[in-house]
């Protein structure tokens, strides 16, 4: 399973796919900004996890982004949006031994 930013999303599926890899899109959403995030799902032999990260990281690299940050804690404060340097994008793959795998 890896969580990796949406603007990299259709790319890391079309050089997973070309590679025969199998895999399955969820959105989600999460980090500093809530940003729109992509988890990737796919079921793969023990032997080619290397080869499947291996493509994950070569595709989704951090990268700086300026983002409106709204200020304000909710009490009363006005919520003033300021530009800011953020870091995006990258990848958090995790990798879980599964009893049981079937493709249907």
């Amino acid at each position: 399973m890896a969580i990796i930013h949406d603007e990299d999303a259709f790319q890391v599926m079309d050089n997973l796919n070309e590679k025969g890899f199998s895999v399955t899109k969820l959105a989600s959403t999460g980090g500093f900004l809530r940003s729109g995030n992509t988890t990737l799902i796919s079921g793969v032999p023990k032997e080619r996890v290397p080869e499947l990260i291996e493509i994950i990281e070569k595709r989704c690299k951090s990268r700086k982004q300026v983002a409106s940050v709204s200020t304000g804690h909710g009490n009363g404060e006005a919520y003033v949006p300021y530009p800011m340097e953020v870091t995006v994008g990258g990848a958090s793959i995790f990798v879980m031994n599964v009893d049981e795998f079937k493709k249907v």
